[in-house]
Parts: structure tokens; C-alpha cells; sequence
């Protein structure tokens, strides 16, 4: 049995840094790594890219609508073809600096906002996909479980990555909750872990209702911009381990 464990990291910008990079990149399979719209710059991408190279850990273009300010998580009003194009760039950007570092892109995941859109909206979702497969067509797409972000990538013939979320809760829909909402977020690190290795035995999404909805799971996200994500993800790894998985990255990179 094998899992993959992903964070979003590389979220800081010049001098300010959110996270812990480094004590993450110790514990997870996957980067998901912030291309300047919503965090990130050269300097921090590149030493991101670095730093999971020599721990063997896949790296993936983390995509998102250029949003400093609101850190990707307000919605901007783009065509579809805008958002295709805006990806394609941040593809692009992360390929140049993983190849500088001695890394090589394998995957795409959409953060925040842009995230939340291509959900449950088909044509944002099919401009993701449809920018993925423009600059590099054998890049993986880390989809929400469930998701329209499954449909596009499937329609356009872009291979396909089942995520699901160890600290976010679920609605009986199978969407993620609001970060607006009491609870959206899970802190408690245990309980986490628990669910997650849960929703591996059952392949089903566990609703906050203990609803159970089946999907394929290749990937755990944890993320990296709270105050106890390390802490969390060594929980949820030994869980994983105690479960008898093996953590491997879904998309490895040969480079």
C-alpha cells in the first residue's frame, strides 16, 4: 500500500516567510510550490526546489490568481481563457526554476480561490487543464477528489491525481467547507491523522456528517500556513506508516 503526502509550501515573499519549509519538506512526499501570484518569488522557489531534490520529494506548480494582497484566496473575476493563460505562465515559471535547480515539474495544483472556481466550476476547471496540457502534456494534475477538476482533466486527457484534505472539513456535497465557516479548518493534529487514515481504508471522503462518499485517494494535502502544520503532518505521516502505507510522491520525478 502506498500514499502520497503533499503540502502547500513555499508561500513566503522577499523577506517575510510563512511556514517551515525546510522541517516540512523532512516529512512530506510532495511540494506544492507557490509561483508569485498568490506567494512566492524566484529566490524562494528556487531554494524550495533545491531543498526537495536532495530529500527526493516531487515537486508541483502550486497555481493560483495573482493575488499577493488576499494570499489567492479572493476570487478574481478572469474569462476562462484568461485563466488558462495565467496558469500556463506560473507552469512556465516553475519549470524554468525547478530545471535551474536540478529539479523537475511533475505535477499542477490550484490554490485558494482558483482552487475553489475550478471545483465546481467545468470551464475553469478545462482552462487548467487545458494550459497543463499546452506547456507540458505529460504533467499530473493534483485534483479535489470529486471534483469538476477530475472531469476537465480527464475531457482533455491530462492525467489525473485523487486528493483529499487531512485538516479540512467536508459538507455531504463532498466540497471542502468555507474557510469562513466555524470548523472549516481542523487543528486537532490526532484527529486528523485518524480521519485521513479512515478515509484511506474506506477510499471515501468522510463528511463532517460522517457521510461516506467514494472516490479514489493517490494524495494527502496538509497545509503549510498554519501554526501546527509541522507538527500535524509528523502525526499524520506515523499514522500512515502505522497503517502500513508507504510514502511515495503519485507523480516521481526522473530528473
Amino acid at each position: 500500500m502506498t500514499i502520497d503526502l503533499n503540502a502547500d509550501l513555499g508561500e513566503g515573499f522577499g523577506a517575510w516567510r510563512m511556514g517551515d519549509d525546510e522541517a516540512m519538506l523532512d516529512l512530506v512526499t510532495s511540494a506544492n510550490v507557490a509561483c508569485g501570484y498568490h506567494a512566492g518569488d524566484p529566490d524562494i522557489m528556487a531554494r524550495c526546489f533545491t531543498l526537495a531534490k536532495a530529500r527526493g520529494v516531487a515537486i508541483g506548480a502550486h497555481v493560483s490568481f495573482p493575488d499577493l494582497a488576499g494570499f489567492g484566496r479572493r476570487r478574481i473575476p478572469y474569462s476562462a481563457a484568461e485563466v488558462e493563460r495565467l496558469v500556463a505562465y506560473q507552469i512556465g515559471a516553475a519549470q524554468a526554476l525547478a530545471l535551474y535547480s536540478g529539479h523537475r515539474l511533475t505535477y499542477v495544483k490550484c490554490h485558494g480561490a482558483l482552487a475553489n472556481v475550478a471545483e465546481i466550476e467545468p470551464e475553469i476547471a478545462l482552462a487548467v487543464a487545458r494550459a497543463m496540457r499546452a506547456v507540458d502534456p505529460g504533467l499530473t494534475l493534483l485534483a479535489i477528489a470529486r471534483s469538476e477538476q477530475v472531469a476537465a482533466a480527464e475531457h482533455a486527457g491530462v492525467a489525473i491525481a485523487h486528493e483529499v484534505f487531512a485538516d479540512r472539513a467536508y459538507l455531504d456535497d463532498g466540497r471542502l467547507k468555507s474557510r469562513s465557516q466555524k470548523g472549516a479548518v481542523i487543528e486537532d493534529p490526532d484527529w486528523a491523522a485518524a480521519r485521513a487514515v479512515n478515509m484511506l481504508s474506506e477510499q471515501a471522503i468522510v463528511t463532517e456528517s460522517g457521510k461516506r462518499l467514494p472516490t479514489p485517494i493517490d494524495s494527502i494535502c496538509v497545509h503549510g500556513d498554519t501554526a501546527h502544520a509541522v507538527e500535524m503532518t509528523r502525526r499524520l505521516r506515523a499514522a500512515l506508516e502505522r497503517a502500513g502505507y508507504q510514502l511515495l510522491p503519485f507523480a516521481p520525478s526522473q530528473a
